[in-house]
């Protein structure tokens, strides 16, 4: 579950940060968040992030 949350937290940071280095670029893997439109797909991509994080805090120390 360490790794899982790590990779959702990675994945969200990088869904983060493509809209502010590029914006006029539409990447494929992003753009099924932005049907539903921009406040929603935000919250879809901090949900991602805060839910990486979360499991990866949860899960690091159990080993």
């Amino acid at each position: 579950m360490k790794e899982l949350g790590l990779g959702l937290f990675i994945i969200g940071l990088i869904s983060l940060a493509l809209p502010f280095i590029n914006p006029n670029v539409h990447y494929v893997f992003l753009t099924w968040i932005e049907n539903w439109g921009p406040t929603v797909a935000w919250c879809i991509r901090g949900g991602i992030t805060l839910l990486g994080l979360a499991l990866w805090l949860g899960f690091r120390n159990r080993e």
